[in-house]
């Protein structure tokens, strides 16, 4: 049977306990958990995420109801548990009954929300021992589980590589759809980078380039880049890698101070060209609502004259030398030569990337690159997740169980992983909440 509550979302939440009681009180209920644990839930939180047909739209399971349109002094007229449900009757007559699973989700006492921010995926710091994620063009571009494990690498780790990829031109763009739309720049929908006399970037020459993120001078920098080799005979040109946030961690325990003046000190980037001109300030470190390091914005061949206050002046020039520095250093970096049918994606806003600079005399030199944005990926793991019932405490695991590194396939390894187990053994299997669509999803 269909229930109001089925209605809500397009997740289906685990049952992790039965509700054992509730209790009315003059601004909040009291619910208790077969498990023991009491959640308060205030009148006016109840209210506003009600999933009944009259507050949200059963097609988009998008809400209609605002909540400055109840009653400021609402009240529960009564609640109990209904065939395992909370059934809330208000003042003024509206009905509400709320699904275990969900309301355990979303629950919003201290112990819920700490098992929550917990159990959140968490970025895989790495340095030059990375064992690089590797995964099989033909895998990806057939087989779900397998793209599954690729995104979710990518999401953890930051740097991946695919292989057996066409070396067609526009090949690219077919396993970028994998995951979304490409977010087009002034460079393209795809771009080519090649040594080229008339350059508009310092990436379109043999030079050497430092590390940095592409577009820091865009007001969101592109979350995913794609790098395509199709020809690589030229001598030199190896990639360079280091994981922004594993330096930015590591500047936080050694230099507090020049850590939160990154953070903190904004710098403005610039990107002109005859016919553009981008322009952002925005400090090199971005922390998120947790404090946790978020993005990296760095290029500093695209980076404008300091415009600090004087006191701070010396303070930011200390911090960013020390941070260019740590970059530089070989506990970090990660070398590795691009081959033809080879690609790196890797999370632009985190995983910094350089090149070593090449002979152009001395052979051809083709790369094609494109960039989706992180909620893109993040959305299509998501997807992905309702439509294998994988859980994503689980396919986490799973990626780096499964994603072979380069060593794997050096050796002759087949290049894919194992069909993603819906259970990890020795993990109980909570019930899924009845009556809901779609598969378990909790992140």
């Amino acid at each position: 049977m269909q229930t109001a509550a089925a209605v809500a979302d397009f997740r289906t939440y685990p049952l992790i306990s039965d509700l054992a009681n509730v209790q009315v009180h003059s601004d909040q209920l009291s619910v208790q958990w077969a498990d023991g644990r009491v959640s308060p839930f205030h009148h006016q939180w109840l209210r506003d995420n009600c999933p009944c047909a009259q507050c949200v739209y059963s097609v988009t399971r998008e809400q209609v109801l605002e909540i400055v349109d109840v009653d400021d002094n609402l009240t529960a007229v009564s609640a109990g548990i209904d065939q395992g449900f909370l059934s809330v009757e208000w003042r003024g007559g509206h009905h509400s009954q709320y699904d275990p699973g969900w309301l355990r989700a979303h629950a919003y006492d201290d112990e819920s929300r700490a098992e929550r921010r917990a159990a959140k995926p968490k970025s895989r710091l790495w340095n030059s021992d990375f064992e690089l994620p590797v995964f099989d063009y033909a895998a990806v571009m057939q087989e779900p589980n397998i793209l599954l494990q690729w995104l979710l690498a990518l999401r953890d780790g930051g740097l991946t590589q695919i292989r057996g990829v066409p070396t067609e031109p526009g090949s690219l763009a077919l396993i970028a759809k994998r995951i979304s739309f490409i977010r087009e720049s002034n460079f393209g929908v795809l771009f080519n980078v090649q040594s080229k006399a008339d350059a508009d970037s310092n990436a379109y020459t043999a030079f050497n380039l430092p590390l940095h993120s592409d577009l820091p001078t865009r007001e969101l920098q592109p979350g995913l880049q794609f790098l395509h080799c199709l020809v690589n005979d030229a001598t030199g040109g190896e990639s360079i890698f280091v994981d922004g946030f594993a330096i930015a961690h590591a500047l936080r325990s050694e230099d507090p101070e020049a850590f939160q003046a990154l953070c903190e000190i904004p710098v403005e980037f610039r990107n002109k060209d005859r016919h553009s001109d981008y322009r952002r300030l925005a400090p090199i470190i971005a922390l998120d609502a947790w404090g946790d390091v978020a993005e990296i914005r760095m290029a500093n061949f695209l980076r404008g004259p300091f415009e600090a206050p004087v006191a701070q002046m010396p303070l930011l020039y200390r911090a960013y030398r020390r941070f260019i520095a740590m970059t530089r250093e070989e506990r970090f970096r990660l070398v590795k030569r691009l081959n033809p049918g080879e690609l790196w994606c890797f999370d632009n806003r985190r995983t910094l990337h350089a090149r070593n600079a090449f002979d152009p005399v001395s052979g051809a030199r083709h790369f094609q690159g494109c960039y989706i944005d992180r909620d893109e990926l993040l959305s299509r793991i998501l997807v992905l997740q309702r439509q294998t019932a994988a859980r994503p405490s689980q396919a986490s695991q799973l990626a780096y169980l499964t994603a072979f590194t380069s060593q794997n396939v050096g050796a002759g390894l087949p290049a894919r992983g194992p069909v993603n187990s819906p259970h990890i053994p020795g993990k109980k299997k909570p019930r899924s909440s009845r009556d809901w669509i779609g598969a378990q999803c909790l992140v």
